[in-house]
Order: structure tokens, then C-alpha cells, then sequence
């Protein structure tokens, strides 16, 4: 019973990790895009202000426009940093709602193992009631 119910506790332990892995990489994937998705903004933000920048002569135009792109690098900054915090909050709800749910599915087993080898032991001692009295 005992070598069984380490089994099945390294069972649930590999299917927790297993499920972590899999969280922790389309949390991943997610982040990647959402990156990409800024970077592609950036890009294109900072070709438009560049050519702007071109086009105009002026000093005080250019230094207008430069002022605008950091701005907007700033704005993108601050977005991908709240995107990071809540990309890790969100990590962070899921693994601890699959602790609890990984917990409580390893207390479900914890008591049908204790009830399995409570009926064990009454049977085992029904038995030997039973052999004894033979005896």
C-alpha cells in the first residue's frame, strides 16, 4: 500500500509539474507576442517620426518631433511593464488555483487510500477473528 501510494503521489507530482511547465510556457509564448506586438509599434511609431523629421528643416520642428517619440517610447515602456505585471499576476492566480486544486485532489486520494486501508484492516481482522475462532 505503501510503495502504491507513493506511486500515485509521484504520479500527482509529475502531472503537477507537467501542468506548471505547460502554464509556464504559453505564459511565455504570450509575453513573446505581446513584445513583438510593441516592438512592431515602436518600429513603426519611430519610421513615421523619422520621416517626419526628414521632411522638416527646422531645428525646432525636429527637436518637437523628438520630444513626441519619447514620449510615445515612454508610453510603450510603461504599457509592456503593466503588461509584465499583469502577465504575472495572472501566472501567479493560475499556479496557486492548481496548487489548490492539486491539493485538494491529493487530499480526495489521501482519503479514499485511508479508507481502502481501513476496510483492509477490518477484513484482514474479520479473518483472523474468523481463524481463531476455527482454532
Amino acid at each position: 500500500h505503501e510503495r502504491e501510494h507513493d506511486r500515485e503521489i509521484s504520479e500527482l507530482v509529475a502531472r503537477h509539474e507537467e501542468e506548471l511547465e505547460k502554464l509556464r510556457a504559453e505564459l511565455k509564448e504570450e509575453q513573446r507576442h505581446l513584445l513583438d506586438e510593441l516592438q512592431q509599434q515602436m518600429a513603426a511609431t519611430h519610421e513615421a517620426e523619422h520621416e517626419q523629421a526628414q521632411l522638416q528643416a527646422q531645428t525646432l520642428h525636429s527637436l518637437e518631433l523628438e520630444a513626441l517619440r519619447l514620449t510615445l517610447n515612454n508610453m510603450h515602456t510603461s504599457q509592456l511593464e503593466l503588461t509584465q505585471a499583469n502577465l504575472r499576476k495572472e501566472k501567479e492566480t493560475a499556479l496557486v488555483e492548481l496548487r489548490e486544486m492539486l491539493n485538494d485532489k491529493r487530499a480526495q486520494e489521501v482519503a479514499i487510500l485511508q479508507s481502502r486501508h481501513q476496510l483492509e484492516r477490518e477484513k484482514v481482522r474479520e479473518q483472523w477473528l474468523r481463524e481463531k475462532e476455527d482454532l
